[in-house]
């Protein structure tokens, strides 16, 4: 039988992976779909963290002027086939 119910008040429970993944499977499709999506979530948002705190340890890079903003984009206009 799958759990229907949204609101689930267990206090002082404790699951261990097998019990919890049973739970998870005993629940409607919807309500899979938004534990996968959670986890999903949870998983892009930690990678993205990890990304941000990655970049933000580089060095900087040194200066990039107008100038040379301008001679890369005539650099790729003169390459690009007509």
């Amino acid at each position: 039988m799958a759990l229907r119910s949204s609101e689930i008040n267990i206090p002082n429970v404790r699951l261990d992976l097998e019990e919890l993944l049973a739970v998870i499977q005993s629940l409607d499709e919807p309500s899979r779909v938004r534990v996968a999506q959670a986890l999903a979530e949870a998983e892009m948002d930690a990678r993205l963290k990890e990304l941000i705190q990655e970049l933000a340890a580089r060095a900087p890079v040194q200066e990039i002027t107008d100038l040379d903003i301008d001679r890369e984009v005539r650099a790729v206009r003169a390459a690009r086939p007509a």
